[in-house]
């Protein structure tokens, strides 16, 4: 096959490609002169009312203080949904309430202790 008739193979399957895909058509009535009576017209879509003050929901947060550690415990509606626990030495941790079943559940934050190998590859 010379390059001019491999051109012409390959154009032809790629406008049945196209016809084939329903999309050979439609740029054809896009850009005619006849409009858009083929197409359905959509609403321009709304843009969504501004937040108030008043809508915005902020937690209560109830800060206990003990010799060993300082408690932040976040509320909204009254309901404890997550609690901070700041060690007098250390990291703070985290309980939260998941599943919104009123428990409390532990937040592990730390990486897990993994045994690494320590095979001896070379020794003299």
């Amino acid at each position: 096959m010379t390059p001019s008739s491999v051109r012409a193979v390959s154009a032809a399957f790629a406008s049945v490609f196209v016809t084939w895909l329903g999309i050979g058509p439609a740029p054809a009535l896009a850009q005619g002169a006849a409009g858009d009576e083929g197409f359905l017209s959509a609403p321009a879509p709304m843009a969504p009312p501004p937040v108030r003050q008043e809508d915005l929901i902020e937690p209560e947060v109830t800060i206990i203080e003990t010799e060993n550690e300082v408690i932040y415990e976040y509320r909204v509606n009254g309901q404890l949904y997550m609690a901070r626990i700041q060690p007098a030495a250390g990291p703070p941790y985290y309980l939260m309430d998941i599943n919104g079943d009123g428990i409390l559940d532990v937040q592990n934050q730390r990486p897990p202790e993994l045994a690494v190998p320590q095979w001896l590859l070379f020794s003299w």
